[in-house]
């Protein structure tokens, strides 16, 4: 899909493409539920705005936009669009002021667009099941980036290593733990502490008993390792990154290249991020890396997937907070 196409410069061109993605059997009152065509009704007229329809079973009226993160927005549906494509197709990310500079927007609207898009691509982690399972294997590890804005009280509570000048590394930064099935799909969540408890926490909400768990040789996994079907290791700290054993080969590269785009995005792209934001953003690289490339998905696909999810997902510029703009 190019940038001029019809639904990025034309707003019934794109609410006519909303509702396709939205209302793939016609529409749907939002309010009340009812899929009866007979009993609802397109308004027509110059006292009615394109797009909007009345539901004869509950008598509210509604667009494509209702219930979704698009609702009571003054923005042009093509721009809402463009920005979803924008955000869906670059593998880093793309930044508020650039989002600004092509939308024609102000940067404080760009900046909450984007948290809007992001608050889309949001997995339902429920209905959408374990990662993992028999005779499939799953890879976990830590990671850590930025710096805390709320400092930790023990600068070297994990156990890692003082940097030069008697600081500490990263004890004080933000810490993510990413989980990813080989070949499938990845997940990764933001910790206040990384123990044992709260790392156990993530798998065994997220990874299914009967998996293949690979890690690295830290003490967070060792003793949940002993839950799931096997539990295989590497030893960093001695220089091993892969072990073959048999047919298969032991290593948690896949979440290090998970982790590797994300950490090139939130500092090349991004630059700043507030901590109590930083969610979304996994949320943004964990929907990018579900639908990529590799896995056969087109931007245009992975566009409108992302079109499909905007429901029940609204999010207001006060719940965010109207003072921070990383």
């Amino acid at each position: 899909m190019k940038l001029d196409s019809p639904i990025f410069t034309d707003p019934d061109a794109a609410r006519e493409h909303l509702e396709a993605q939205r209302w793939p059997h016609g529409p749907i009152c939002p309010h009340c539920g009812n899929i009866d065509p007979a009993r609802i009704t397109a308004m027509h007229g110059k006292a009615h705005r394109p797009g909007l329809y009345n539901c004869m079973e509950c008598r509210e009226q509604f667009t494509v936009t209702v219930g979704t993160v698009f609702e009571r927005s003054k923005i042009a549906l093509n721009k809402w669009l463009l920005a979803t494509f924008l955000l869906a197709s670059s593998k880093k990310g793309m930044s508020a002021h650039q989002l600004h500079r092509m939308l024609g927007v102000t940067y404080k609207t760009a900046w909450f667009m984007a948290h809007r898009i992001r608050e889309a691509m949001k997995e339902d982690v429920v209905s959408s099941g374990p990662l993992g399972g028999e005779g499939k294997t799953v890879e976990a590890d830590e990671t850590y980036i930025g710096k805390r804005e709320t400092p930790r009280k023990s600068p070297n509570r994990h156990g890692l290593p003082y940097t030069k000048g008697g600081k500490s590394g990263g004890a004080q930064k933000r810490i993510v733990v990413g989980l990813v099935e080989r070949g499938g799909k990845a997940r990764m969540f933001h910790l206040n502490d990384a123990t044992a408890s709260t790392v156990r926490d993530v798998l065994v909400k997220n990874v299914s008993r009967d998996t293949t768990l690979y890690t690295d040789s830290s003490r967070l996994y060792t003793r949940t390792g002993e839950e799931y079907a096997a539990h295989r290791t590497t030893n960093h700290a001695i220089g091993e990154y892969a072990r073959r054993e048999g047919d298969v080969v032991v290593h948690s590269n896949t979440i290090e290249g998970v982790f590797s785009v994300f950490k090139r995005g939130m500092v090349g792209v991004y630059q700043h991020c507030g901590e109590a934001h930083l969610h979304r953003y996994l949320a943004e690289f964990d929907f990018r890396y579900n639908r990529r490339a590799a896995l056969k998905v087109t931007d245009t696909e992975r566009h409108d997937q992302l079109l499909a999810m905007i429901e029940g997902k609204r999010l207001t510029y006060r719940r965010i907070g109207e003072a921070d703009y990383a």
